[in-house]
């Protein structure tokens, strides 16, 4: 079960409850019978090693994806006198 985190609006105290994910949010302080309101976190899931990229996929043959082409440049302007 997941261990969540309030904080009190009217007089701050702050705690944690574990709660079931079907167990419906607390809205009293125990403290000061306030309103609380629930903290989030970061989520603590971090990827690490192999096989979380895009590049971990490809075969060692080489099939990687090849790089958009070059944009060429732009023509030069030719004067409107001279076009004429």
């Amino acid at each position: 079960m997941p261990t969540y985190a309030y904080a009190c609006k009217d007089c701050g105290h702050a705690f944690d409850i574990v709660q079931a994910f079907t167990d419906s949010s607390l809205s009293d302080c125990p403290e000061c019978q306030g309103s609380l309101r629930k903290k989030f976190n970061s989520v603590g899931v971090v990827f690490k090693g192999s096989g979380f990229y895009r590049t971990d996929s490809r075969d060692s043959k080489g099939s990687a994806v090849s790089a958009a082409p070059a944009a060429s440049p732009a023509p030069a302007s030719v004067p409107a006198a001279a076009a004429s």
